[in-house]
């Protein structure tokens, strides 16, 4: 019996470390029912779906969950002889990664190097988590019909949605808003959400060339646009600190900020190209503690307002007692309402449905979270895992899992990688631990040096990002991993720093 072995075998029971249900971890599983799960929810919520987020939910955070422990398990036994396989074979099997021996290799004069095995594991299982390919096909129908045609019906062909980075959102696009993956063509995040105007324009003239070109999703000839949500968010039971940083948690200036850009952008479109090019834009918030939406519906001249919202937290209240169609048209009325229309404007009927959509799906997100905390998240603050920079990765989503913030190069993004790393290391320096940040960027895998360039790339922004946070980098309290992505679906490849090896 090896050293590590013998040292598992001699404990009778586990430490109390080990006893202890992680804070991050849910207390119950969601094995329930759709019969139970229904009982005494909102009429309008949906308990299958709901059912299918907790249960990946539950296996993201225990992945996350069982890092801790294991390490403290190996730690305890770091001196022992013949340590380092046995415990790179522990680890592939509690965690799923492999560590690098070296990682683990100690000696009582230079003992593990916790923190960057800790931040090494945190990005490993992300990477590993990405590579499991969750189902994310649940928002597919929406009444039985499917969401993508019922959103094209309603005279959009994409969604390009901007979240602030800030982690809380994480979930925004499966969780929060529950849009189907095959119609949203970019989820970009930005601290404070304060996306660069030429980028969306790109994205739009990306999407329009392929309707000219390709017909797809559908032919430049029919008439639908390309809709651009913004989301900012705020926090009802904490508002002057646990609102957005970006923004001094002011909602008021982050709500009227983003507007001021959705509105850049629309006129960037119509300036810019001919022949009455439009696109519709949309302004939201998240309430960071119940994830209730509130949606600025536009006026029948297709401007919002900060001032003019539908709340989904009153909402839910009104709809909770009512019968299902008694409820879908409460939600109806409330929108005409605040666009100052008839219920049956058909020049505004279009977006009307949609944020009537949201708002629907959004009151399942908030029976979840009144099912599974009480209807407030205890974890008001930060929590993430990781920062991810560079280009996004949505495959894994959960609340309070990761700080996204996209960019190119540090000097674009300094001012929202700064919020980030300030985010991070108050989660994690009391600890002890480092920072872990994954710098990734996507090729596409039919353009010729896609991936050499790709790769270029990553590495270029993992060096910059540790030039920037120097003094954190030397003593242990930043750690970045460079991975590249040869589009959707495709496994992650981590990029080492070794110029013969990048040629490839």
């Amino acid at each position: 019996m090896n050293a590590l072995a013998r040292h598992n075998a001699a404990r009778q029971r586990p430490p109390a470390w080990e006893r202890r249900v992680p804070r991050f971890l849910p207390q119950q599983t969601a094995s329930v029912s759709a019969a139970d799960a229904l009982e005494g929810a909102h009429p309008l919520a949906d308990a299958i779906v709901n059912a299918g987020l907790q249960r990946r939910a539950n296996e993201i955070a225990a992945a996350f969950d069982t890092i801790e422990p294991e390490l403290r398990a190996i730690a305890s036994a770091q001196f022992e002889d013949g340590f380092v396989e046995p415990a790179a074979a522990r680890l592939k099997a509690s965690l799923g990664i492999d560590v690098p021996p070296e990682t683990l290799r100690a000696t009582w004069s230079a003992p593990l190097d916790a923190r960057k095995l800790y931040a090494e594991c945190v990005l490993g299982t992300f990477c590993r988590l990405v590579d499991r390919s969750f189902d994310r096909d649940l928002a597919t129908l929406s009444e039985g019909e499917s969401a993508q045609d019922l959103i094209r019906r309603w005279g959009f062909h994409a969604v390009d949605i901007t979240p602030c980075a800030d982690g809380r959102l994480s979930g925004v696009v499966d969780y929060i808003l529950r849009v189907p993956p095959a119609v949203v063509v970019s989820r970009l995040s930005h601290a404070g959400a304060m996306f660069d105007v030429e980028d969306a324009l790109r994205t739009w003239e990306t999407v329009e060339l392929r309707r000219y070109r390709e017909s797809r999703p559908n032919p430049a000839s029919e008439p639908t646009r390309f809709l651009k949500i913004g989301v900012y968010h705020y926090s009802s039971v904490d508002p002057d600190r646990e609102g957005c940083a970006a923004h001094g948690s002011d909602a008021g200036r982050a709500a009227s900020s983003l507007l001021e850009r959705l509105d850049d952008f629309a006129r960037a479109v119509e300036l810019t190209h001919c022949c009455g090019a439009t696109v519709a834009t949309l302004l939201c918030g998240v309430d960071t503690d119940t994830d209730a939406l509130r949606v600025h519906v536009p006026d029948a001249s297709g401007r919002a307002s900060v001032s003019r919202w539908v709340d989904n937290r009153a909402l839910y209240a009104s709809t909770k007692m009512l019968a299902r169609d008694g409820a879908k048209n409460a939600i109806r009325d409330a929108v005409a309402a605040c666009a100052g229309v008839a219920a049956g404007d058909r020049l505004t009927e279009g977006m009307r449905w949609f944020c009537g959509y949201l708002l629907k799906n959004n009151l399942s997100q908030m029976e979840a979270v009144r099912a599974r905390h009480g209807g407030s998240y205890a974890d008001r603050g930060h929590t993430e895992r990781l920062a991810i920079v560079g280009d996004a990765l949505d495959d894994v989503q959960l609340r309070n899992l990761a700080f996204q913030a996209q960019m190119e190069t540090v000097e674009e993004g300094a001012a929202d990688l700064d919020v980030g790393v300030r985010v991070l290391r108050g989660v994690h320096e009391p600890r002890g631990l480092a920072v872990p940040i994954l710098a990734h960027f996507r090729y596409d895998a039919r353009v010729p040096s896609a991936r050499a360039r790709a790769r270029e790339r990553a590495l270029r922004l993992r060096d910059a990002i540790i030039a920037r946070y120097a003094r954190l980098a030397e003593s242990g309290l930043l750690h970045v991993r460079a991975v590249v992505r040869g589009g959707d679906g495709a496994p992650l490849e981590t990029v080492h720093a070794h110029a013969a090896e990048n040629r490839a």
